[in-house]
């Protein structure tokens, strides 16, 4: 005869089964839920921009507009620019170029062009981003590209192919570092973060803040922001994340104009560095430490003499007026 398990001890067996998954799960919501759920860290990553708020030529867009005394017509150069200085080379052909230059497959702009995928082949607008847009100015699918400088790789692409890059300084702006509104750090100076980011320092306590490991994060090789953390960073590496880093406050990095008022994400804000929070003010006077030149790139053998013309009109008073009511910062 077959050996049964009695009706009270199987119910006994399977309480006690319940009981242990709920120890499991209350463990589990004490060491990681409760954690992550503190952790300032989900809102850490910026935005994708918005195109479509930054279109010439559209009476609703948020571009700037100054009375310019040059107007391009013929051979009109080829615009293209980082996701940060969007506003600045649109406004520039929306005070300058004809109507009609900005042109889109399909005949218009696509609601989900966040990459520039409809802009026209023959658009005079084009949005490649600092990654594809330095190989398309060294190829000549671009004419003049605004962005911060070039890293290695994208300078030895150009030298592998021979191309001479012209930079021409139009504007200054913030490196910016950020963590989510929540976190008590409110500022850091500038050995803070570079031995966060090498490794040294790895809990927000060590700076001041609360019992949490700091979790940085970095951005897409080659992009702008990337290139300028490299420059930052100097002969210091950024260290490889601890396992602990992952249920950590994260800490990014951006550029001013673009982390507060293109994506303007409010759930998270700037640090002030060596006391100084970055804003045009402290940029003119430089006591913000971090203040970069941003450039119109050109290749030097480029022919079109409106290029030219349009370098010199972004130098002039009015062009320099245009990068202030952008909200960036002119180079005079």
């Amino acid at each position: 005869m077959r050996n049964r398990i009695s009706k009270p001890r199987a119910i006994a067996a399977l309480l006690a089964l319940v009981l242990v998954f709920c120890l499991i799960n209350l463990i589990m919501y004490f060491t990681v839920t409760i954690r992550l759920g503190n952790n300032f860290s989900d809102t850490s990553q910026t935005k994708m921009i918005d195109v479509k708020k930054y279109l010439p030529f559209e009476p609703e867009s948020e571009l700037a507009r100054v009375s310019s005394s040059l107007r391009l017509s013929g051979d009109l150069p080829v615009l293209d620019g980082a996701a940060a200085l969007v506003p600045v080379y649109a406004s520039v052909i929306d005070s300058v170029y004809p109507e009609g230059s900005v042109t889109y497959e399909g005949g218009k702009f696509s609601d989900d062009n966040y990459h520039g995928e409809n802009f026209a082949a023959d658009s005079k607008m084009q949005y490649k981003n600092t990654v594809r847009g330095y190989k398309a100015i060294v190829d000549g699918d671009t004419d003049i590209f605004f962005s911060a400088a070039p890293s290695e790789e994208q300078k030895e692409y150009a030298r592998e192919k021979g191309v001479e890059l012209e930079y021409t300084p139009i504007g200054l702006e913030a490196f910016v570092f950020f963590v989510n509104s929540k976190n008590p750090i409110e500022s850091l100076t500038v050995d803070e973060v570079r031995d966060i980011y090498s490794g040294k320092i790895t809990n927000w306590a060590d700076v001041g803040g609360v019992n949490r490991p700091i979790n940085p994060v970095t951005r897409l090789k080659g992009s702008g922001s990337q290139t300028v953390m490299d420059l930052f960073m100097g002969e210091r590496e950024i260290a490889p994340k601890s396992f602990l880093a992952i249920a950590g406050a994260s800490i990014g990095y951006s550029f001013r104009y673009y982390l507060g008022d293109m994506v303007a994400n409010s759930d998270v804000k700037m640090l002030s560095l060596n006391g100084a929070f970055p804003d045009r003010d402290s940029i003119r006077s430089g006591s913000y430490p971090l203040v970069y030149k941003f450039f119109a790139v050109h290749r030097a053998d480029n022919k079109n003499k409106n290029v030219d013309k349009l370098l010199k009109w972004l130098l002039s008073s009015e062009g320099q007026e245009l990068i202030e009511k952008c909200g960036y910062v002119g180079i005079k």
